[in-house]
């Protein structure tokens, strides 16, 4: 299972400008840092992009939402390229 952990110092939006193209206007995207467990000795930083308004994520540990996964054109299973939801591991009662 691919464990995606969110640290306390991370628990923040972070804009960021996309300069328009082609005469269209820049856009705003919103990410916050998050970390990816591979199997390696030490996690991969990722970026988990954020909708406008919506919260960060609090610290803790997840895995991507089942909604977050397609088959490709090949009929192989990937994570789609935007729209990534991710879904707490463990949830405190």
């Amino acid at each position: 299972m691919l464990t995606i952990e969110v640290f306390p110092d991370d628990v923040k939006v972070e804009p960021r400008v996309m300069p328009g193209k082609d005469g269209k206007p820049p856009r705003t995207i919103y990410e916050q840092d998050a970390y990816a467990h591979l199997g390696g000795r030490f996690p991969t930083q990722m970026k988990l992009q954020i909708e406008e308004g919506q919260p960060p994520y609090a610290a803790g540990k997840y895995t991507p939402h089942s909604s977050s996964y397609i088959v490709n054109n090949f009929g192989g299973l990937e994570l789609k390229r935007f729209g990534l939801m991710i879904q707490p591991l463990e949830i405190d009662i």
